[in-house]
């Protein structure tokens, strides 16, 4: 498929092409270009071709997909051979990049963000984000803490969170801000680094090679990747000075690991606030945005114009199929779209998911686990 760069685009009517967004709808969710309408190529032909037979005739489409490599890579196909269409270089990640370099006024840019989060957002944001620190105990005294961030919306508003309740010195604690490069292309180490130097996030960067370990795993690499990488931040972390690592699991991510561990690992669990390291002596995870919802996340970066990538992998076009925890991005968008769908029948069932795991009555539990001991009704029953 013939390649159209964003300036030739720019040059063209804007009521003169149509924007085609190819990529999954987990990438989708996480943001796509204005006025594009949605396509996926991931089914039957005949589907593929229904939908794009009913967009406007009268409109070049221009398609795009993370990287500008799947749309580009496009064989003949025979529904579009009388369609003026084109493939946009560089895909989204291509955009953002792009959105990110038209940053005006750093200062000025950064201050808005602040400001917003004092103000505007101060309920929805810096509230349940205190409210975490303050009922898990997760920032003490003396507290070295290595903010870590992956360069997506929830670990970068996480940094400024950080920022914000250190002004209030209510205890002292320290904070180093650390990004790993573990195989990024340059365009993706550009783009983190750029949206930290906008938002006044002084980095602390280190470089592995965990992208090209797994890149020859077929079963799971992502699951592996996610261990990996934790693995890595806790030890430079520790490298550092610091006794705690922090990671930007929100609210959203918490009811969904409780279902998902229902619904496909046959148990009932959830995504702890802090943990103590098992492998790093003396080093803590902790859980910051535990009370913090993804959409009010969302909201801050819109109100900003900031633009993030949903995961910078690249040894994957699908690259959405990460996440922290290992899980597949089908699965957290299957159990999320469940959680909507209840929820128009219910509207405290994300509460009453999220509580759960906090009211177990073991005298009804059949069989649980204490400290890797199995223990089991009966073994007490006649007492």
């Amino acid at each position: 498929m013939k390649e159209i760069t964003l300036q030739e685009l720019e040059q063209l009517q804007k009521d003169s092409y149509l924007l085609v967004d190819i990529r999954d709808e987990a990438a989708r969710n996480y943001g796509m270009m204005p006025g594009a309408v949605a396509v996926s190529f991931d089914r039957e032909y005949e589907e593929v071709e229904k939908d794009i037979a009913a967009l406007p005739q009268d409109k070049i489409l221009v398609f795009y997909c993370d990287y500008g490599r799947k749309t580009r890579d496009f064989g003949d196909i025979a529904f579009l051979e009388d369609r003026e269409h084109y493939s946009l270089s560089g895909g989204y990640t291509g955009y953002v990049c792009a959105k990110v370099s038209e940053f005006g006024d750093l200062e000025e840019r950064r201050e808005k963000a602040e400001l917003s989060i004092r103000k505007k957002f101060h309920k929805q944001l810096f509230s349940p984000f205190a409210k975490a620190c303050k009922m898990y105990h997760l920032i003490e005294e003396g507290d070295h803490i290595a903010v870590c961030i992956s360069g997506g919306k929830d670990s970068m508003l996480m940094a400024k969170l950080f920022q914000e309740i250190q002004k209030h010195r209510q205890c002292n604690f320290e904070l180093t801000f650390l990004v790993m490069d573990p195989g990024y292309n340059k365009e993706n180490r550009a783009l983190i680094e750029s949206n930290a130097k906008a938002l006044g996030i002084p980095v602390t960067i280190f470089e592995s090679e965990i992208f090209d370990a797994v890149d020859t795993i077929e079963k799971n690499p992502c699951y592996l990747c996610a261990r990996m990488r934790r693995g890595y931040l806790y030890s430079r972390a520790k490298e550092l000075g610091c006794n705690k690592i922090a990671l930007g699991h929100h609210y959203d991510d918490v009811i969904e690991t409780i279902l998902m561990g229902m619904l496909h690992g046959a148990q009932i669990q959830t995504m702890m606030p802090k943990l103590h390291s098992t492998n790093f002596e003396g080093m803590e995870l902790i859980r910051p945005l535990y009370f913090v919802r993804e959409s009010d996340i969302c909201a801050w970066r819109d109100y900003n114009d900031l633009h993030f990538l949903q995961c910078a992998c690249h040894f994957t076009e699908t690259c959405s199929t990460c996440h922290e925890d290992g899980t597949t991005s089908s699965k957290r968008l299957e159990t999320k779209k469940l959680i909507a769908k209840l929820k128009e029948t219910n509207p405290y069932v994300e509460a009453n998911i999220f509580a759960s795991v906090e009211n177990v009555n073991l005298d009804t539990v059949i069989c649980y686990k204490k400290d890797g001991v199995r223990h089991h009704f009966l073994d007490d029953y006649e007492n």
